[in-house]
């Protein structure tokens, strides 16, 4: 699939860029650029050269300011429901793909925008980013997971308060509360980003995923069936070549060499 509304950069050291590129409408999701973000969240999860995802935004001031007014004025109920449908799948592939994402939040993280980076593993934002959900301003709600995903990382009552308010807050007081992993220089965004990737993908890759399915399961099911899924998650990485290879790595005192096995 060729891209008209996102670039898609795969490196040589298994991270890849996904940019929204419609910096003169502030990046603004509208259904092309939707159907681009599913197709490269697609081959981010089926290209096993891609190890970890960096998603930012294209020019100074956005990272991305919201779905496309225009076509959210022009839909009816049912079209508004399918509309939302299918943002929720799209970033729910996202959040469930086995490799850690960092959203690099580089200017205004509004409404989709934000139903974006929270869809990633972590947040790392400049200082001078925002975030919102002003959907109640229009007089709709968040319809891409804004309403699941803000409680579950800030709490009910700081959810519901930039839910219903629909006011702006920045990278310091997004950071406080958690929405927000780091702050970090604009100009260093995407460097940062990449070292946090680097990091992480350099333990068990199965670990690292059945890590982030384990959190994904117990939130969702409660904590018992969290625990079961955990004690089988451990069992199953005891049964692998990489926990071999880490625990005589640990013995020896030398770096692991991960095979993903």
């Amino acid at each position: 699939m060729s891209y008209s509304n996102i670039s898609f950069e795969a490196g040589h050291d298994g991270v890849a860029i996904v940019t929204v590129n419609r910096p003169d409408k502030l990046n603004a999701l509208n259904r092309d650029t939707m159907g681009e973000l599913s197709d490269a969240f697609t081959r981010v999860r089926d290209h096993a050269a891609i190890r970890g995802l960096i998603v930012t935004g294209a020019g100074e001031k956005a990272f991305v300011a919201g779905a496309d007014i225009k076509e959210l004025a022009a839909l009816s109920a049912a079209e508004a429901q399918q509309l939302s449908q299918r943002g929720q799948a799209i970033f729910r592939a996202l959040e469930t793909t086995p490799k850690p994402s960092v959203a690099a939040i580089n200017g205004f993280a509004l409404g989709g925008g934000l139903e974006l980076a929270m869809s990633c593993t972590i947040r790392v934002a400049a200082p001078e980013a925002k975030f919102g959900q002003p959907e109640v301003k229009l007089g709709i709600l968040p319809g891409y997971g804004g309403t699941q995903r803000l409680p579950r990382l800030v709490g009910r009552g700081r959810a519901l308060d930039l839910l219903i308010s629909g006011e702006m807050i920045d990278s310091a007081e997004a950071h406080r509360i958690g929405l927000v992993n780091y702050i970090a220089p604009r100009q260093e965004l995407l460097a940062f980003s990449r070292a946090w990737l680097h990091k992480v993908m350099a333990n068990g890759p199965q670990a690292t995923a059945l890590a982030m399915e384990a959190v994904d399961i117990g939130l969702d099911c409660g904590l018992d069936q969290g625990l079961r899924f955990e004690a089988a998650a451990f069992g199953l990485t005891a049964a692998t070549e990489d926990r071999h290879e880490g625990t005589r790595a640990f013995l020896e005192k030398r770096k692991p060499a991960f095979a993903g096995k």
